[in-house]
C-alpha cells in the first residue's frame, strides 16, 4: 500500500519536469532516485498510525480518519521544511545552482504531492483493505523495550545534561575534525580523453603530422582495430603552428579511465616535447573541471618565463602525478623583429613617431583607415602594403616622406632580430606566464592549492622582480567564490528552517529544539565522506556534496518534528512530561525507523553503483544517508533528553 506512493508521485514530477520548460536528464533522474526513498515518509507515517489505531480495536473507518488526521500537522509541517530547504540553492547562479536547478525541482515536487497521497489515497485504502485483515503488532515487545531503554538512560537531571552536551558538543569537534579539503566540481565520467602537445619551438604544421601525427597514429592503431584493450572507438590529432592536440573515445564506456595511461604512452618520445593526456570534465573541455591556474605576472617576460620553468619543475616535484601546461610555452623561441625608429632621421623626414607605427601597421596586419556602410552591414576598410617575404624586403620598402621625398624604409628604422614567446598573455593589463595545473587523482583542489602555497609560491615570490605577483585563477578562483557563496547559503538554510518550523509550531523553543539534531546530521555527514576510502573511492567534498548537507537539514529535522509534535499533543491532552516524551517515543518510534530506512535504501543504488548520475552525486548520497543514519539513533536519545528537561512542568493550555 505505501509503494503506491511512488508510482504517484514520480508521475506527477514528470508532468512539472515537462510543464516547467526543464528535461529529462541525468540530473533530474538523479533527483528521482532521491525522491524515491524521501516520497514513503508521509505514506508510511499515516499507514503506520492507521495501524496502531487499528491494532488499539478502533473501527477501519475511524482509524482510517483518525490516523490521518492526527499526523497531518507534522507531516505538513516536515514537507514544508524539506521543499524550502531548496530555496536558497536554487537561486545561486554559478554552475552549481544550474545543475541544481533540476535536482530541486524534482525532489520539491515528488515530496509535496507525496503528501497528499499520504493524507487522501492512504486512509482511502486502507478504509477499503483493511475492513477483513486482523492488526496485530507481534513486534510490539521491541518496540516497547526500546522506548523503557530510552526513557531509562535520560532519567535523571544529571544523566539528560551529559546527554545533551555530548550530543551536540561532540558532532560539532568532530565535523571540524573530519571535514575533508573542498573540491570545486567532480569530474564526471565523460567518454572523452584529451591529450596536449607542446612541440619544439619552430615546429610546422608539416612537421607535426609527419614527425608526431604518423607515429601516434601507428602507436594507436592496435587499440582502433581492437587487437589491444581498452579498444577505441574513434580519435582525432589535430595540429597547428605552435602546438597540437588530440582525442580519443572508447567503445566501452567503463573503460574510459584505461585510456588515458594509453594516450600518454602514445604522445611521449619526443624530443623537446612537453605532452600528457587526462579526461574530459563533464562540465567544460580540456581545462576545465578542477584546474589551478598560478599566474605568474610581471613586466619583464624573460624573467617570467625564468620563474615559470623554475615553478613547472616544483609542481611536478611537490604534486607528483599533476600534469602542468604552460601558457604560453616556457621559452623565448619564436622569430621575432624588433624595429627601433631613428629619431633624428624620423624628424628630417617630416615624419614622427605615430606615423612610423602607422605605417608599419599598414605593412603587418593592416591599419584601420575608416568604415563602409552599404546599407546592410558595416565593413571595416584595412590598408594593407604589398605582402613582404623576409626582413630585408621589409627593410627596401619604399614609403612617401613629407620632407625627404621618397625613402626605403630602413633608413628610418633599425631592425634586430631576436626571439619571443609565441605569445603574450595578460590578466587585469599585466603580462602573465601561466602554469595551469590539474592536480593528481586523489588530491582535493583545496589540498593542492595549500600545497602550491606552502611549497611552491614562496621560492618562486623570492625570484620575481620588485614589481612581479603570483596569483590564483582558474577553478581555484571560482572555489574561494563558492566556498562563500555556499557558507551563507547554509547559514540561510538554517535561518529558513529554524524560523519556518517556529510559524508553524507556534513556539520559538521547539524549533530550537528541532534544530538540536541539526550537528549529529553533519556529523554523520562527515563520517561518511571519510569512510568511503576504505572501500576504494576517494570522495572529495566538492560543491554537490555540500549541497547534500543542505538538503540533510531538510531531512533530518523530520524525526525531530514527529516527536517534539506527538509530545506536545499528548501535554495538551493532559499527561505529565515524562508520560508524554514516553508516548511520543513509543508510538513515533516504528514509523521514524521505517521511514528512515526507505530513505537510506532509495539513495543507496546513487552511493554504490557506478554511473554518469551516480559519479556525479555519490558524494551527496553518502552524506544524505550517513547523517540520516547517524541522527536518527542519536536524536532518540537527545530529543528526550531536550524534552525533558522541563519534566516537573506542565504545558499550560
Amino acid at each position: 500500500m505505501v509503494a503506491v506512493a511512488i508510482p504517484l508521485c514520480m508521475t506527477v514530477s514528470f508532468l512539472v519536469i515537462d510543464a516547467s520548460g526543464h528535461t529529462l536528464n541525468v540530473i533530474s533522474l538523479a533527483g528521482l532516485a532521491f525522491a524515491v526513498g524521501m516520497v514513503l515518509d508521509a505514506a508510511i507515517v499515516v499507514l503506520e498510525n492507521i495501524v496502531r489505531l487499528r491494532e488499539k480495536g478502533l473501527p477501519v473507518h475511524q482509524a482510517a480518519s483518525q490516523g490521518a488526521a492526527q499526523v497531518s500537522g507534522a507531516l505538513f509541517a516536515s514537507t514544508i521544511t524539506t521543499v524550502a530547504i531548496f530555496l536558497p540553492v536554487v537561486f545561486l547562479k554559478d554552475e552549481v545552482g544550474q545543475l541544481f536547478a533540476d535536482l530541486a525541482l524534482t525532489i520539491a515536487a515528488a515530496v509535496s504531492v507525496s503528501l497528499l497521497v499520504a493524507l487522501t489515497v492512504i486512509p482511502a485504502a486502507a478504509n477499503h483493505w483493511f475492513k477483513s485483515l486482523e492488526m496485530r503488532d507481534r513486534h510490539s515487545h521491541w518496540w516497547d523495550n526500546t522506548t523503557a531503554l530510552i526513557m531509562r538512560i535520560t532519567d535523571g537531571r544529571k544523566r539528560r545534561t551529559a546527554w545533551i552536551v555530548l550530543l551536540i558538543s561532540i558532532p560539532l569537534l568532530l565535523s571540524a575534525w573530519l571535514k575533508p579539503d573542498a573540491d570545486y566540481l567532480p569530474e564526471g565520467n565523460r567518454n572523452l580523453v584529451f591529450a596536449f602537445i607542446m612541440p619544439p619551438p619552430g615546429s610546422n604544421i608539416d612537421f607535426l603530422k609527419t614527425e608526431m601525427g604518423d607515429v601516434i597514429a601507428d602507436r594507436m592503431a592496435p587499440y582502433l582495430a581492437g587487437e589491444k584493450e581498452p579498444r577505441v572507438s574513434d580519435y582525432f590529432f589535430v595540429a597547428y603552428p605552435s602546438g597540437a592536440f588530440m582525442g580519443a573515445r572508447t567503445t566501452d564506456e567503463s573503460q574510459v579511465g584505461a585510456l588515458v595511461p594509453v594516450l600518454n604512452r602514445a604522445i611521449q618520445g619526443f624530443p623537446d616535447t612537453m605532452a600528457f593526456a587526462k579526461r574530459v570534465s563533464l562540465f567544460g573541455g580540456f581545462g576545465a573541471g578542477n584546474t589551478i591556474d598560478l599566474n605568474i605576472q610581471g613586466r619583464d617576460i624573460e624573467a617570467l618565463l625564468n620563474v615559470a620553468g623554475t615553478g613547472y619543475g616544483l609542481v611536478q616535484a611537490a604534486l607528483p602525478g599533476a600534469r602542468v601546461r604552460p601558457l604560453p610555452g616556457l621559452t623565448l623561441a619564436e622569430p621575432e623583429l624588433q624595429l627601433a625608429p631613428d629619431e633624428p632621421r624620423l624628424a628630417e623626414a617630416g615624419w614622427d613617431r605615430k606615423i612610423m607605427a602607422q605605417v608599419l601597421m599598414a605593412m603587418g596586419s593592416g591599419l584601420y583607415v575608416g568604415d563602409y556602410f552599404d546599407g546592410e552591414q558595416r565593413l571595416d576598410i584595412m590598408l594593407r602594403a604589398t605582402p613582404w617575404q623576409n626582413p630585408e624586403e621589409l627593410m627596401a620598402m619604399p614609403v612617401m616622406t613629407a620632407e625627404g621625398g621618397v625613402l626605403p624604409l630602413g633608413e628610418l628604422l633599425s631592425l634586430e632580430r631576436t626571439a619571443g614567446p609565441n605569445k603574450i598573455r595578460r590578466l587585469d593589463r599585466r603580462r602573465t606566464v601561466t602554469l595551469q595545473i590539474t592536480p593528481p587523482d586523489g588530491v582535493s583542489l583545496e589540498q593542492a592549492v595549500n600545497i602550491l602555497k606552502q611549497q611552491v609560491e614562496p621560492e618562486l615570490r623570492a625570484m620575481l622582480p620588485e614589481d612581479g605577483d603570483i596569483r590564483y585563477g582558474g577553478s581555484a578562483d571560482k572555489l574561494d567564490i563558492a566556498l562563500a557563496n555556499m557558507a551563507s547559503t547554509f547559514a540561510l538554510a538554517v535561518i529558513i528552517l529554524y524560523l519556518l518550523i517556529s510559524a508553524l509550531f507556534r513556539s520559538f523553543k521547539d524549533s530550537l529544539l528541532v534544530l538540536m539534531a541539526l550537528p549529529l546530521a553533519t556529523v554523520g555527514g562527515m563520517a561518511a565522506l571519510n569512510i568511503m576510502p576504505l572501500f576504494g573511492v576517494m570522495q572529495p567534498m566538492d560543491l554537490l556534496t555540500m549541497i547534500g548537507f543542505i538538503i540533510l537539514l531538510g531531512l533530518v529535522v523530520n524525526n525531530a518534528i514527529l516527536l517534539v509534535h506527538q509530545t506536545r499533543v499528548a501535554e495538551r491532552e493532559g499527561s505529565a512530561r515524562r508520560a508524554a516524551v514516553e508516548q511520543a517515543v513509543r508510538i513515533r518510534l516504528r514509523p521514524i525507523l521505517m521511514s528512515t530506512l526507505t530513505s537510506i535504501f532509495g539513495m543507496l543504488p546513487l552511493l554504490l553503483i557506478p554511473g554518469a548520475g551516480t559519479e556525479l552525486y555519490r558524494g551527496m548520497a553518502a552524506v544524505i544517508v550517513g547523517g540520516m543514519l547517524v541522527s536518527t539513533i542519536f536524536t532518540l536519545i537527545l530529543l528526550p533528553s531536550l524534552l525533558r528537561l522541563g519534566e516537573a512542568k506542565r504545558v499550560a493550555e
